[in-house]
């Protein structure tokens, strides 16, 4: 149902928080799709406090809606009703950073709201700190190479990079303040650090 957004009240106690950059993301993106918060309504009690999108409220106040989509909890104990706040906000799957990498664009991705894999370390960057991330290696022709394929998100697929223990990696510098253009798991290995990988004993180059 739909209620008058002044009706709705704040949780004071509620323990989740956004930072203001993540924060102008959310408003963002519900000004441009505000049909998104009909498939997922605010969750209140029958007093009308927010059990779950406090921030969401928030952001809808500062888009300037004027009604937003409720569900209300009805016979709800307060300890159900703590016990939602904290269980609505726990995140218990985590992402293919490879699935994003190579079908999303990591703008769009970045611009609603998604933390990519270094975020938490730039945040806690110093204003003259270097980011420690391994650089993907660039193809140079002429360089003799093979092309392992596997279907996405297969089985073969995640053997491969177990065996070979791909990692994530940036294209492009990175100094604080400056733009980040990519970061995706890595596809290029050397010979002898494949050699490393897969345990092979060789002095083949």
């Amino acid at each position: 149902m739909k209620i008058e957004i002044h009706k709705i009240k704040a949780n004071t106690n509620n323990p989740r928080i956004i930072k203001d950059d993540k924060f102008k993301k959310l408003v963002k993106s519900i000004k441009e799709f505000p049909e998104m918060l009909e498939k997922r309504p605010i969750v209140v009690d029958e007093d009308m406090i927010v059990l779950g999108g406090n921030m969401r409220l928030k952001a809808c106040q500062e888009a300037g809606l004027k009604k937003i989509d409720v569900i209300i909890a009805e016979g709800w104990s307060e300890k159900q009703k703590k016990e939602f706040i904290i269980k609505d906000n726990v995140g218990y799957g985590e992402w293919d950073w490879d699935v994003l990498a190579n079908v999303w664009d990591v703008d769009l991705l970045e611009d609603w709201g998604l933390d990519l894999p270094i975020d938490e370390q730039i945040d806690k960057m110093d204003e003259d700190d270097e980011i420690e991330l391994p650089q993907s290696v660039q193809l140079e022709p002429p360089k003799e190479y093979i092309l392992i394929m596997a279907e996405p998100n297969s089985v073969d697929w995640e053997e491969i990079k177990e065996m070979l223990k791909l990692k994530m990696v940036r294209r492009g510098g990175y100094k604080k303040g400056s733009n980040f253009d990519a970061v995706s798991l890595e596809r290029v290995l050397w010979w002898d650090d494949f050699k490393k990988r897969i345990n092979v004993n060789s002095s083949t180059k």
